[in-house]
Order: C-alpha cells, then sequence, then structure tokens
C-alpha cells in the first residue's frame, strides 16, 4: 500500500524529532549543581544540657527502731503501714527478768546505804576518840579507808539500781518520730539478743509525701552536677507519667564498682499522690545546664563562610577588617540581594546544637543557615564548577562504556 506525500513528511518529522531528543539526552549540556542557600529565623528559645544516670527512691526521713535489752516479744500493736505518732508504744517485751533485776539491784542498794551509814559513824567515833589521844592512828586510818568504800559502794550500787530501772523501761518499744511502718521484723513470742548490736524491730518512714531519689553520678558527669538543679525522672511503676525533683545534696564520697566510680546525688521530689514507694528505681535526668527565653540560633549558621566555592562571579562578601571570631564572638551572615554582608554576635553557653545570642541581633532576624547544592541541567562547563563542599566530594570516576560528551578530553 502507498503512502501519502503527507504522511510520508509527517513520518519524517516525528523520525527527526526523535532522533534529536535521543542525541540531546546523550549529548546535551552538562547538569551541574546549582547552591542555594537556607536562612534561618533568630528566635527565643530553651538551652538545655543534660546527664542521666538510675537511682533508688527513699524515705527522707527513715528510722530503725530497735531494742537495748534482751528478752521475748511479749506484745505488738502495730502491723506494716501502720501510721503512728512519736511515743506512741509499738510492742512490748517480757518484764519478769527485768523487774526481777530492778528489785535486786533495790536491795543491794539499801544495803549499801545502810553499810556506809554504819561506817559514817564509827568514822566519827574513832576520830572523836583519836582528838583525846584514846586511839591510835592505825585505827583512825582504818576507819576513814571503811567509810571511803562504803560511800564508794553506795555509790556504785546506786548506779546499778537506776541502770536496771532504765532497762526495766527499755522493755517498752515507742516510736522515735511520726510516720508510717515500712516493716516488722520480728513477731510475737520471738526472742531477741540485745548483745554485740542492737536488733532491729521495726522501720519507719517519717513522712512518705516527700521523698527522696539517691542517684549513682559517673565521675565523667558529676563535675556538672550542683545543688537546686531541675531534675525529671521516670519509675517502672508508671512508665508514662514523669516526677519532678530538685538536686539537693552532692556527696563527696566516691564508690568504686567493677572499677567504675560513681558518687551519690540526693534528689528532693514531691509524692502528695504516694505513686512512689520505697526501693523503686528511678530513671534520672539531671539538667545541668538550663536558660529559657533566650535568643538561640542554630550552630550550623556560626559554621557559614561563603567562599569562593558557594558564590557566583557578581555576588560580593562584605566583611570589616575589625570584625573577631573567639570564644564568645562569632560571625553570622546575611543576604541582601547578591551581597554577603558578615555580623559579629557575642554568644553565650551552647548545647551543641544550639547557642544563646547575647548581641549582635534580633529577635526575628534572618540569617544564612547553609548551602545546599542541587542538580540544575542546562548551565555551561564553567559555572559547573561553583560547587558546595559537598559536590566536590563526589566521585570523578566514570564508566568507560558511557558516552562522552562533546570536548571531554579523552584518557590517553
Amino acid at each position: 500500500m502507498k503512502l501519502s506525500k503527507k504522511k510520508i513528511i509527517g513520518l519524517s518529522i516525528l523520525v527527526v524529532a526523535v532522533v534529536g531528543l535521543a542525541i540531546w539526552i546523550l549529548w546535551g549540556p552538562t547538569p551541574v549543581n546549582k547552591v542555594t542557600f537556607a536562612d534561618t529565623k533568630i528566635e527565643k528559645g530553651t538551652i538545655c544540657n543534660s546527664i542521666t544516670a538510675t537511682g533508688t527512691i527513699e524515705p527522707i526521713t527513715q528510722v530503725e527502731v530497735g531494742t537495748q535489752v534482751s528478752g521475748i516479744i511479749n506484745k505488738i500493736y502495730v502491723d506494716y503501714n501502720s501510721k503512728v505518732k512519736k511515743g506512741q508504744l509499738l510492742a512490748k517485751l517480757d518484764q519478769v527478768n527485768l523487774q526481777n533485776a530492778l528489785q535486786s539491784s533495790q536491795s543491794n542498794m539499801r544495803l549499801a546505804k545502810d553499810r556506809l551509814e554504819y561506817q559514817h559513824k564509827e568514822y566519827t567515833r574513832i576520830k572523836g576518840l583519836h582528838e583525846k589521844d584514846l586511839s591510835s592512828t592505825q585505827s583512825l586510818d582504818e576507819a576513814l579507808y571503811n567509810y571511803r568504800t562504803a560511800a564508794s559502794s553506795y555509790t556504785t550500787a546506786k548506779l546499778d539500781y537506776g541502770k536496771a530501772r532504765t532497762n526495766l523501761g527499755y522493755a517498752m518499744i515507742y516510736s522515735p518520730i511520726d510516720g508510717v511502718v515500712l516493716s516488722k521484723e520480728v513477731e510475737e513470742g520471738q526472742t531477741v539478743a540485745a548483745t554485740m548490736s542492737t536488733p532491729t524491730l521495726f522501720k519507719i518512714a517519717q513522712d512518705l509525701k516527700q521523698m527522696q531519689v539517691v542517684a549513682n553520678i559517673d565521675e565523667a558527669d558529676i563535675g556538672g552536677v550542683r545543688k537546686g538543679q531541675r531534675v525529671s525522672f521516670t519509675v517502672d511503676a508508671y512508665p508514662d507519667e514523669s516526677f519532678e525533683g530538685e538536686v539537693t545534696q552532692v556527696r563527696q564520697e566516691a564508690t568504686t564498682t567493677n572499677n567504675v566510680v560513681t558518687y551519690e546525688v540526693v534528689i528532693k521530689a514531691n509524692n502528695e499522690s504516694l505513686k512512689l514507694k520505697p526501693g523503686l528505681t528511678a530513671n534520672v535526668t539531671i539538667y545541668t545546664l538550663e536558660k529559657s527565653n533566650i535568643l538561640v540560633i542554630a550552630n550550623k549558621a556560626l559554621r557559614f563562610t561563603p567562599d569562593s566555592a558557594l558564590i557566583g562571579k557578581e555576588d560580593v562578601v562584605e566583611r570589616p577588617a575589625n570584625l573577631k571570631e573567639d570564644e564568645t564572638h562569632k560571625i553570622v551572615w546575611v543576604r541582601q540581594g547578591k551581597v554577603f554582608k558578615a555580623i559579629q554576635v557575642q554568644v553565650g553557653i551552647t548545647n551543641g546544637t544550639l547557642t544563646e545570642i547575647i548581641s549582635g541581633v534580633s529577635a526575628g532576624q534572618k540569617v544564612i543557615l547553609e548551602a545546599t547544592a542541587g542538580i540544575m541541567p542546562g548551565a555551561d562547563a564553567t559555572s559547573a564548577s561553583k560547587t558546595t563542599e559537598s559536590s566536590t566530594s563526589t566521585s570523578t570516576e566514570s564508566s568507560p562504556f558511557m558516552p562522552k560528551h562533546p570536548g571531554q578530553n579523552k584518557k590517553k
């Protein structure tokens, strides 16, 4: 079938267009990196540094109640979680042996008193005879010695009586503080022996509405911890809830475990809800550096410099010679049309991501944050040489099977 002249012309145009498109794709203009500049706005914000640690929740005041005398527990008046008042009777020991010891010491004291009175009369009599030369000096000395010995024995007997009476009082165990009984270590009928050490009968926490966290801080972090710093922490019992606290004490004693040195830091926490229980493990965050409502800037902006790889031929860089950079003074850049202008700012604290701006710029002002490169086809080879630091690190190797652009140097 013969094609008409119009169809032949149409097919010819289509073939030429396809071939032209292929040639443009394979041997067209070299794509290059186009540099764009991102701005950031100076805004008010918060800068904080923090360290993390683990600790144990404890009552602020906890007293172990014991006994100074041995005996059998005759009666216990409290149990776990009992609320007690200062001076309230907690338990009572059997008093039979203690009462017998008191009566015995009382009898010995009376006997010693009678002996003292007798020796005093005897000494007075011998002394009178000696003054009339009717008694020898040796008799006087013996009477004085017996009198002093009786006086010493009477003093000892009084002390023994007082001790026995005190021990009888120790048979009644009273609460030393207002609080809650955390533990009960004994039962009725149990014998306790106060020999080498005082046995513990109860543990009483003073106020469970005020708790403390004793956290172990690594030696690398302890230098930044100070009294009064804000603390937040969580416990496994309430994983979705955060609790607040404050550092109240940094203890100087070091603890070494498996060659790891830590220091104890005490954190006070409010516990009005009574959710925090003694012994819970707390995951602690201590804010060692924290300033709010200050001007902040991203650290990237402080590192930006409009070098020759980033700017065009028509761009202008204005940086006065008297601008300086040190720990407290940095340079930021603004772009006004084709002019890059340097501004010196005074900086304060930093957390590695944000830095405080003390002076030099105002809130809402925009400065250059960074330069980024994007592919832009249709530029000439001269503009292709202008690229960012990231684009210059691109590998220059190419595949030997790919067609080369016109004018590209061949490998010798």
